[in-house]
């Protein structure tokens, strides 16, 4: 794989919202496969995969069934760590993942949440001050539970540098394609939302 493939993880886990999982996936696999269509001797410029507790089935919110490529024991280094919502009293009471989560993100580049994901990123330590948003539904409850971020509202993603969160569900394909841009350039972002018929808000 060529250095400049950057390593996308996203993480799953129970009662993790289905849309939250699958629309940074959907964002990040079509911008490789537009870049290669433009440049097909070019690297990839993400490989995406995902990652839970174990490689064991995952049910995601409303049942539908995810089978992780890896589990923490054999994660490749991360380039990009993806952390979906959901309902996650359960990943944030597991004594696995937070400090996976610390450790992944560590040595990430970048780390970024979608939606109530951004309960593990503050539970773990990952999130700790400054700019964050959630679902709107859920913005009161993660400024109560950490009252140093700056929960802001009416926003579908804040990026803070190396950690950027974003609201509820589809906000993440509009965080992912800001990914996109920022990392591999907005002309790609731009195509990619294109194929994927997608009106993305920037910001």
């Amino acid at each position: 794989m060529s250095a400049a493939t950057r390593r996308v993880a996203i993480l799953a886990f129970d009662e993790v919202e289905a849309l939250d999982f699958a629309g940074p996936y959907e964002v990040f696999t079509t911008a490789s496969r537009m870049a290669l269509r433009e440049a097909p001797a070019a690297a990839a410029p993400f490989e995406v995969f995902s990652v839970a507790r174990t490689r064991h089935p995952v049910r995601a919110r409303a049942g539908l069934t995810l089978l992780p490529d890896h589990g923490f024991a054999d994660a490749p280094t991360v380039d990009l760590l993806i952390v979906p919502g959901g309902v996650v009293d359960q990943a944030q009471r597991c004594p696995d993942t937070l400090p996976w989560l610390a450790r992944t993100s560590a040595q990430a580049e970048l780390t970024a949440s979608v939606c109530t994901g951004a309960f593990l990123l503050a539970a773990s330590g990952v999130l700790q001050a400054g700019p964050a948003t959630t679902h709107w539904e859920d913005q009161a409850d993660l400024a109560r539970a950490f009252p140093a971020l700056e929960v802001r509202a009416g926003v579908r993603w804040l990026d803070q540098g190396r950690v950027v969160t974003s609201g509820g569900i589809s906000a993440g394909i509009d965080m992912s394609l800001h990914l996109v841009a920022r990392l591999a350039g907005e002309a790609l972002a731009l195509r990619t939302a294109r194929q994927m018929e997608f009106q993305w808000t920037r910001g």
